[in-house]
């Protein structure tokens, strides 16, 4: 997609430095999480996968030691670093780019499974139908999206009552400071759950399952329609 001088700058939220890039690595479980993703979703040797914001590689990683053809894709260098890293201690090969949502690069039809964690909140609304129009397209047909995100389950009720309940539970049960819970639902895009679901099916995809969990985390599994089927 060619840049122009209305197009959204996807790297003037980066500020991501390798310092920083660790609070990637702070969860014992990440490994078991994504290997119990890439087994739902049953990814299978010679897939084509593309895990876009893949972080610290991890997931990416995985879907390497199971056969699958991988492409890391994030806008941070210092987490593509990062990736190759992770990549080369489980002695498995995978592909990086740099680049976001709205500019990574693919050929239509071509990937089995496209990849996205914490990374689509990142966009105003209009630019998150966006990005969701190029994966549908990256897509072959009856591939599937495998989306997890940052969303608000509910809508508030006006007082600033929710809003500290939000931020406490991020606080509690994420471990993050609250300055960083503050900025994120100041400064940055979160939307709600309606609003993605809507996003997801105005793009063509089939939505086989939403997963909210309260009051903060949203998780779909998105289907591709073979050529015939209504989307």
């Amino acid at each position: 997609m060619l840049a122009r001088d209305w197009f959204y700058n996807q790297r003037r939220q980066v500020g991501i430095d390798s310092a920083v890039a660790a609070i990637y690595d702070r969860h014992g479980d990440s490994d078991l999480r994504a290997r119990a993703a890439l087994a739902m979703l049953d990814v299978k040797p010679g897939w084509r996968v593309a895990d876009i914001g893949c972080g610290n590689g991890l997931l990416a990683c995985e879907a390497a030691l199971l056969g699958a053809e991988v492409d890391a894709i994030d806008i941070s260098p210092a987490l593509l670093a990062l990736a190759q890293v992770v990549a080369k201690d489980r002695r498995v090969a995978i592909r990086t780019q740099s680049a976001g949502l709205l500019s990574f690069t693919y050929q239509p039809k071509s990937y089995d499974l496209i990849v996205s964690e914490f990374t689509l909140h990142h966009l105003p609304d209009f630019w998150k139908a966006v990005a969701m129009s190029r994966i549908f397209a990256a897509l072959k047909p009856g591939a599937n999206f495998y989306l997890r995100d940052i969303v608000f389950v509910r809508t508030p009720d006006g007082t600033e009552r929710d809003i500290e309940e939000w931020a406490e539970f991020s606080i509690s049960n994420h471990d993050f400071n609250r300055d960083s819970v503050v900025t994120h639902m100041r400064d940055e895009y979160s939307t709600f759950g309606w609003v993605i679901e809507r996003m997801l099916t105005d793009a063509g995809f089939e939505l086989i399952s939403a997963d909210y969990q309260a009051p903060l985390h949203g998780t779909y599994l998105l289907r591709k329609p073979r050529h015939g089927e209504q989307g």
